[in-house]
């Protein structure tokens, strides 16, 4: 790991809550702004250091969208460095509880996901003295305020640290907007707060983004979606001729529909890209006349033309045409992933990558690329139900067959090693929660 000293903004986040600090009587901090910028590793080191200087032997409430991203993102990152401090963790998976302790005291921190309106039931009746709320704009209300209320403890504090959503999201209008309001310390980072990222790494992140996402994610501004969903696919150089077998791989993802048109694109892996080589797009309307789910699987047949392909993905929602699939048996299929903003997000990703390219034999993908775009009103971001058949199964191909690009990587904010400031391996915990060498 490269040796990095931690940012202002990033020291900050660590020690707002020490006695000598001037923000130690606020309820809250919220951490927002550009991704990799490393709030999240800080507020977690943060936050199990606050724990354990204000109590023993209470619990407290971990929150993501699911288990799975808080382990991701905060577990597995902070607990090394937690070992280093003199923590001694404990985890019970099957209960979804970690238990740490240091210096005589020891305390118990639960995870939850907040997925939907339904999780807030998971974490009723509790009693906590804190909540971390990782990635809280992704989460329901009801479940996030359901949270704060189980903090009855006396000096409980709240934790959000999230990207930036719509500028109409409830957590933007009620917490972000209402900081002072809510005697909470508001902290904006941007990617250059994170000095373990080299200029090199800024720069890529750059180029995955454009539109809303870059102002979002880069930018680390809340602002709406406009336009079209997919503006750079207006450019000449977006679609490409099919080119030459041999391909090592070959998948179909589908849009199926019988009153909506449905939408199947032939997928062929070459060279470290996939190729969306053909498509088959049948519009009932535009035709005059419906066609089963047999008819529909014939036309599949046909589209694939007698090539072994790895599965067939297809709208989660088509049970019907899924079982005709399956009675056949001749292709594997796959439900695919349907969260739709995510989704979009990694597709725009992987078409400015260079990762998956559309060919110019696909004419309706190519149609719907120009006309597909943003609700204009609204206080959530939701692309237009029309034009968006080919751009469904385009979607389904890159959540569920390429997998999110942001699993595969993060960045680190490292321990300091300076004269002036000693690194987090060297601080001793007493003078840690002192803050007075922060």
């Amino acid at each position: 790991m490269n040796i990095a000293p931690f940012s202002p903004r990033q020291l900050q986040t660590l020690t707002w809550w020490c006695r000598k600090s001037r923000f130690s009587s606020l309820d809250a901090v919220i951490c927002d702004g550009a991704v990799r910028s490393g709030k999240t590793l800080c507020m977690g080191i943060s936050f199990f250091s606050w724990a354990f200087y204000r109590f023993t032997g209470q619990s407290f409430a971990l929150c993501g969208k699911t288990i799975r991203s808080l382990r991701r993102n905060l577990i597995l990152p902070v607990l090394p460095i937690l070992r280093q401090l003199g923590f001694s963790c404990k985890e019970r998976p099957s209960e979804n509880l970690l238990l740490l302790s240091q210096g005589g005291r020891c305390n118990r921190f639960y995870l939850f996901g907040g997925k939907d309106e339904s999780s807030s039931s998971l974490i009723q009746g509790a009693t906590f003295a804190g909540v971390l709320l990782d990635e809280v704009a992704l989460m329901p209300r009801s479940f996030v305020e359901q949270a704060l209320a189980r903090c009855s403890v006396e000096g409980a504090k709240f934790w959000f640290n999230c990207n930036p959503e719509h500028p109409q999201h409830w957590f933007y209008q009620e917490w972000i907007q209402k900081a002072q309001q809510r005697r909470a310390l508001y902290l904006h980072f941007r990617m250059e707060d994170n000095p373990s990222l080299s200029p090199d790494v800024i720069q890529r992140y750059q180029r995955l983004y454009t539109g809303a996402f870059y102002q979002r994610f880069i930018e680390g501004r809340w602002v709406a979606a406009q336009g079209a969903v997919y503006p750079f696919m207006a450019r000449p150089q977006a679609f490409c001729p099919p080119p030459h077998p041999p391909f090592s791989e070959y998948a179909v993802s589908g849009d199926y529909g019988t009153v909506n048109p449905c939408s199947f694109g032939l997928w062929g892996y070459r060279e470290g890209v996939w190729y969306r080589l053909e498509e088959y797009y049948y519009d009932s309307r535009k035709e005059g006349a419906s066609r089963t789910d047999e008819e529909h699987y014939q036309a599949l047949r046909r589209l694939v033309g007698g090539r072994a392909v790895r599965c067939v993905v297809v709208d989660p929602s088509a049970a019907s045409f899924m079982e005709v699939i399956q009675r056949h048996g001749e292709y594997p299929v796959v439900p695919a992933r349907n969260e739709v903003l995510d989704g979009i997000r990694q597709t725009a990703s992987a078409l400015q990558q260079g990762r998956i390219r559309i060919c110019n034999t696909c004419r309706d993908a190519m149609r719907e690329f120009s006309l597909y775009r943003w609700e204009e009103r609204g206080d959530r971001d939701v692309p237009v139900k029309q034009h968006d058949h080919a751009m469904d199964d385009i979607r389904y191909f890159v959540s569920t067959l390429l997998g999110s690009e942001g699993d595969a990587c993060y960045a680190l904010a490292s321990f300091r090693e300076s004269p002036s400031l000693p690194s987090l391996e060297t601080l001793s915990f007493a003078e840690y929660e002192k803050g007075e060498r922060l």
